[in-house]
């Protein structure tokens, strides 16, 4: 997987040409398969603490996550993955009409200056709601992040799904801020109804992007915030006051619009956020929660091209897995170079993973002959004197 490997018939790759030479107790396709359909539900399980103990060894030896100490981001996001065959376990047609998938949900952890690794993940069946087991793998992912040195603050972000009163409640129960986006519900409607004309700021984005709702080039907005109790119709318990943050931005074509005399003119996206930040920073760290669709193009191309067994727990392994060899990438990236450790996945793949190379052997010893003016030299001489320096001396 770390190799790119999409199917389990992939580990043929460790097999070819003189690679029996440089790796040993190299298995058969057919041997992986049957491994993974020898899982069970408990091993799956297994696996995931498996997952957390590496990251957090890899965030103590690498510079994995700097920054982490100061402010992390725990992004909760879902994505359908299509499938094939009568005999898929957990297969169904969910949210993608007429197709049949199965529904990973997954949490990563990233900063403001490092590229996302995965804090969790969990296989669900294709008709699963996105929000189902969404609690449980936060609670895990806010963990997970503690063990990776997240420290001062955690920022959880997700999207419209995800607003419900028990995600909120166990961000907070963790000590956690929340930044999700809302939707559009009467009572964030009336809220900001009650925003007054003078509270809007005029804003520039840097960088232009798409409207999700119109798929229009955006580039000015304003932004408007003002304080908002979420749930209140919740027990106590599960109310979780904050604020709105409001960005609108004016539409093409108002006539054709549904939403009323409010809107009119402005197109309106609501976040809420518990999180003591200044509102136009805390309006732009809500938006950089779109990274986590990166990692997840990143999955489908590699990986998660395809879930390759017929046995659910054995996908569930499958999944697991990749994030596990997704978080060896990122670390070995961060090994190499300040680019390589906000490249993709791919990048890192052919500039640092899948090299040419000559195998010789001299005086009982094999050596590796690397290409000879490498662009990536530097950075894979990085790497290696980083893998091989000794260990620090013990306290």
């Amino acid at each position: 997987m770390v190799a790119g490997a999409d199917s389990i018939a992939d580990t043929d790759r460790l097999r070819l040409a003189a690679m029996d030479v440089a790796f040993g107790g190299v298995r058969a396709p057919s041997t992986l398969g049957t491994f993974l359909r020898s899982f069970t539900h408990g091993h799956v399980r297994q696996l995931h603490s498996v997952h957390r103990q590496v990251l957090a060894e890899l965030a103590a030896t690498t510079p994995l996550l700097p920054g982490a100490d100061v402010l992390a981001f725990v992004d909760v996001d879902s994505t359908h993955r299509q499938v094939f065959g009568y005999g898929k376990q957990g297969a169904a047609v969910g949210r993608l009409k007429g197709v049949k998938t199965l529904h990973p949900l997954l949490a990563t952890i990233s900063t403001p200056i490092a590229a996302p690794v995965i804090a969790g993940i969990r296989l669900r069946k294709g008709k699963s709601a996105d929000v189902r087991g969404a609690s449980a793998l936060l609670a895990e992912a806010l963990a997970t992040a503690r063990e990776a040195g997240a420290g001062a603050a955690i920022v959880v972000r997700a999207d419209s799904k995800f607003y419900t009163a028990d995600f909120v409640a166990t961000a907070g129960r963790a000590g956690a801020y929340v930044s999700i986006t809302t939707g559009s519900n009467p009572s964030v409607n009336a809220a900001i109804a009650a925003i007054g004309g003078a509270a809007w700021t005029p804003i520039h984005y840097p960088d232009a992007f798409v409207d999700p709702d119109t798929g229009e080039l955006v580039s000015d907005a304003e932004v408007a915030e003002i304080a908002y109790v979420a749930f209140a119709g919740k027990p106590k318990r599960l109310r979780a006051p904050g604020r709105l943050i409001v960005r609108r931005v004016k539409r093409l074509n108002p006539k054709n619009s549904g939403q009323g005399e409010l809107f009119d003119v402005w197109r309106h996206h609501a976040v809420f956020t518990t999180s003591p930040y200044q509102m136009l920073q805390a309006e732009t760290h809500h938006r950089g929660h779109a990274i986590v669709e990166q990692l997840i193009a990143d999955a489908k191309a590699s990986a998660l091209a395809h879930l390759p067994s017929a046995s659910f727990a054995a996908n569930a392994a499958w999944t697991t897995l990749w994030a596990i060899a997704h978080n060896l990438t990122r670390a070995t990236a961060a090994l190499a170079s300040p680019f390589h450790a906000r490249a993709t996945t791919p990048t890192i793949r052919a500039h640092l993973i899948n090299v040419p190379a000559r195998l010789a052997r001299r005086a009982r010893r094999l050596i590796v002959h690397l290409p000879e003016h490498w662009p990536w030299q530097t950075p894979f001489e990085n790497l290696h004197a980083a893998l091989h320096r000794p260990p620090p001396a013990a306290a």
